[in-house]
């Protein structure tokens, strides 16, 4: 499917039932919900006959139009650990599970994640360049590396917060964006009634929101046989860091893991209005030495010093750029403010018509580079900057000058991130933050508690890595995690302070805490033997082990290595590409190099001598053979012998 839709992007497909009976797909789909809902992966030679028997009646369900979304009492198939008769139920219980909040059903997992696995690749094939969120491949990391590569030079941002289209969706405004597509009768009404179909919630009560009595050590919980395990606390601990843009994740009706597709599907008619929009605004110069195409791509220059782009005069390059992450989108322009505001009036009276939302002036807000945008929990600036220049003067003298220029600065906020780690508790205060001990890890041992939270700074150095204050940021989290222990060792040892603890522990709290002098073998003897295990000190504990930003250029054709893959591998199976290759090699008369191995095996075969390239082009009597075969040519044409002598000339010449 994914070959066939990146190979035919403007199709609208009509029949797509012959998928849904594929069972195949549906089995796939078995295995990946199921390694989900017990956290062990199920292979296909584990899954029992009745399941395999309830999977294909589930199939046969949704292809007769039976199958109901929400169920809550009878089920086509159940979970692995569901272990519930809800035949032998009382009344009461199932007046309970009719009436709460429950998960999602196992067979609406299923049906979710088969629709899944055949929109994605038609849809993912028509989207627009310009969104980078809900989708495979494209990640904030990658947003951040579009705006430093292509945001250079813009001067207004508007910044703007849709997600509130995101909760509210309206039906029809979603399958009139999955029809421009997806003609399928059966696909469409299947969706059109996980999204029409109500869910049941529970309404808190008053009286259940009332706090529980705070615990000042949290009590160890042990987790039920069937349970799987909860994420590890590093990694839970750092989906708490999660930026705004990224933090709210679309959910309409039943749909599921489906909804984050069909939020793209919908907004993908804002991204090709704005991509319209950029097209219609280009307005080059001819001084310009960077913007000075008529697609507005990039020529040559650097567009991280935007002082090579004539900024005011009548003759001033006007040029405007687009991204989106989710629901929150940022817009770059170069030109004068009313162009922007202009532009703004514009999107407002689009997303009136087509989303009927609302919006305003104060929520699409017109920023100045000079003041920063936050985006992604990093914050945009311009940096100016004195770079010696060096350039030859008539007569071969070398000059030296300093320059002035600005940088398109993309640096972490340090004030969001202080604010992540107080919604985590794991510090308190403005102005100086003081670490707070993390209680979670009480139970843990030593060497435990310092692997998790290596783990957790390791995922903050990758989260920070496109960041120019890099060091800074990930200095700073260091000290907040190290201090944070450091009060924890000392509640649960009993050292009364930090100092005790560093003391004993050392810096990077290496060292064992609980050691009683006179009681056991030393540590060493203990680790020596095998009865203890390694304590890792904590890592990046001072600016020198903090790696550098990364600032490798990013190439303005960037597309996933996925997208590329199918991409090659589709004009590898064009027989114009095999053409095109044949009359490469007539023109520049190669030899082309799967011929040219099978000439340099056998030459080594048969002379058990390495030959260099010219020699063995030179001296095998095949060699004309074979390119005769190749090329299909004449021996008798006289062009071609021309050009065979010719080449037996140059080659003369380069023995020589």
């Amino acid at each position: 499917m994914w070959i066939d839709n990146f190979r035919h992007p403007d199709r609208v497909l009509t029949n797509l039932s012959s998928f849904l009976r594929r069972f195949e797909l549906w089995v796939l789909a078995f295995q990946k919900v199921s390694t989900d809902e017990t956290g062990a992966y199920t292979p296909r030679s584990a899954i029992q006959r009745s399941q395999l028997e309830d999977l294909l009646a589930l199939r046969n369900a949704v292809l007769d139009g039976k199958f109901k979304w929400g169920a809550r009492l009878k089920f086509f198939i159940k979970s692995p650990k569901d272990k519930i008769d809800y035949d032998s139920l009382s009344k009461r219980k199932i007046k309970a599970v009719l009436t709460t909040t429950q998960p999602a059903p196992f067979q609406d997992k299923i049906v979710q994640e088969v629709l899944l696995m055949i929109l994605e690749p038609i849809y993912e094939a028509r989207f627009s360049q310009k969104s980078y969120a809900f989708r495979p491949g494209r990640t904030p990391h990658t947003a951040l590396r579009v705006i430093r590569r292509s945001f250079a030079g813009y001067l207004w941002y508007i910044k703007g917060d849709l997600s509130s289209l995101l909760d509210g969706m309206k039906v029809g405004l979603l399958i009139n964006a999955l029809m421009r597509d997806v003609r399928d009768k059966l696909i469409v009404d299947l969706l059109k009634a996980a999204l029409v179909t109500p869910v049941v919630t529970t309404r808190v009560d008053d009286r259940e929101k009332k706090k529980k009595k705070s615990r000042k050590y949290q009590k160890k919980r042990v987790l039920a046989e069937d349970e799987p395990k909860p994420d590890p606390y590093w990694l839970d601990t750092f989906f708490g860091f999660a930026p705004e843009e990224a933090e709210k994740v679309p959910d309409f009706g039943h749909c599921g893991i489906l909804s984050p597709l069909l939020a793209n599907v919908c907004l993908d008619e804002l991204d090709r209005w704005m991509e319209g929009k950029i097209k219609e605004f280009y307005v080059p110069s001819k001084s310009d030495v960077i913007w000075n195409s008529k697609e507005g791509e990039v020529e040559q220059g650097n567009t991280s010093w935007p002082e090579f782009v004539p900024t005011s005069g009548p003759d001033k390059t006007r040029k405007m750029d687009y991204i989106r992450y989710g629901g929150h989108i940022l817009i770059g322009v170069r030109g004068p403010r009313a162009d922007a505001a202009t532009l703004r009036k514009q999107l407002i009276e689009f997303c009136d018509q087509r989303f009927m939302i609302k919006l305003d002036n104060e929520s699409l807000p017109i920023e100045h580079i000079t003041k920063g945008i936050m985006f992604l929990d990093h914050v945009l600036c311009r940096r100016v900057v004195y770079p010696t220049l060096r350039y030859t003067a008539t007569g071969g003298k070398i000059i030296s000058e300093k320059g002035v220029g600005t940088l398109l600065s993309v640096t972490a906020s340090l004030k969001q991130c202080i604010k992540q780690f107080r919604k985590l508790s794991f510090l308190k205060g403005d102005r100086d933050p003081d670490p707070q001990p993390c209680f979670r890890m009480f139970h843990a041992t030593q060497a435990h508690t310092n692997a998790q939270m290596n783990k957790f700074l390791q995922t903050m150095v990758e989260w920070y890595r496109y960041a120019d204050n890099r060091k800074k940021i990930v200095n700073f989290c260091s000290y907040i995690i190290r201090g944070s222990l450091a009060k924890l060792y000392a509640a649960k040892y009993k050292l009364r302070s930090r100092a005790k603890v560093y003391k004993i522990g050392s810096r990077n709290l290496s060292r064992p805490l609980k050691e009683r002098k006179g009681q056991s073998p030393e540590y060493q003897n203990l680790l020596r033997m095998g009865l203890t295990e390694s304590i890792d000190g904590l890592q990046y504990t001072r600016m020198s082990l903090i790696p550098e930003a990364d600032y490798t250029p990013f190439p303005s054709n960037w597309i996933p290595d996925h997208e590329k893959s199918l991409l090659e591998y589709i004009k590898l199976e064009d027989p114009k590409t095999l053409e095109e290759q044949q009359d490469f090699i007539k023109e520049h008369g190669l030899v082309s190099p799967q011929d040219y191995v099978s000439m340099l095996v056998w030459n080594y075969k048969k002379n058990a001598l390495p030959m260099d390239q010219l020699s063995l082009l030179k001296n095998n009597e095949s060699i004309t053979g074979n390119q005769h075969l190749l090329l299909d040519s004449n021996q008798d044409d006289p062009d071609h012998i021309s050009k065979e002598e010719e080449n037996d000339g140059r080659m003369d010449a380069a023995e020589m």
